[in-house]
């Protein structure tokens, strides 16, 4: 009986890691095809840094760490490696996002624009923002590319009406949505954590 539940136990171990795989291979598979919108949370941060919400001052702004930084690098280079086509690339300009986004993609790839500005910096022009946001997010691409997008967890939360824990969407994690227009709520299909990504990048190689 030990051994039979010992074996058991070892199946399941490996239904739920299969299971796990598959569905981070169907998003890359989806991101693949083209026509999505890519919502990608800034890189790993020094949590140690506190926010004033003073667009441009480097100083006063929770930056990417180290390991932030040599994430967003591999990010970029596993889009790359994944074949996974780039066509609009907006970035906020918290430099936490803004950052992420020129290492991974190039600072000659990418448009800075407060429409994707994090909260606590939007100031009086919150609405309009996430009315920004939403926007980018529902509008359909065009057929072949992606909508990439690198900012923030909580205006991505306020658009949604949904909280994400860092469990679910920690920093450098991608939320893949499918959209379906300007009037509809696009599809969710997925979040796949950096690790996992360029994991996926790595092993096909």
């Amino acid at each position: 009986m030990p051994h039979v539940l010992l074996t058991l136990a070892v199946v399941m171990v490996f239904v739920r890691a299969s299971a796990a795989q598959s569905e981070a291979e169907i998003l890359v598979a989806a991101m693949q095809d083209g026509g999505k919108v890519i919502y990608l949370r800034h890189g790993v941060t020094n949590p140690k840094e506190i926010d004033t919400g003073r667009l441009g001052d480097r100083a006063g702004q929770r930056n990417l760490s180290p390991a932030g930084a040599a994430q967003a690098k591999a990010l970029g280079t596993a889009f790359r490696s994944l074949h996974i086509p780039m066509g609009q690339i907006l970035a906020s300009p918290v430099f936490r996002a803004r950052d992420t986004a020129e290492l991974a993609f190039g600072a000659d790839r990418i448009e800075v624009t407060t429409d994707l500005v994090a909260d606590d910096y939007a100031g009086s022009n919150l609405r309009a923002m996430l009315d920004a946001t939403r926007r980018l997010l529902r509008t359909v691409t065009p057929p072949g590319d992606n909508r990439i997008l690198i900012g923030h967890r909580a205006p991505l939360e306020m658009v949604l009406q949904r909280s994400f824990s860092d469990a679910v969407l920690p920093e450098g994690a991608m939320a893949v949505f499918l959209p379906r227009g300007i009037a509809d709520e696009p599809r969710l299909l997925g979040i796949i954590t950096a690790e996992r990504f360029i994991h996926s990048a790595t092993v096909r190689r």
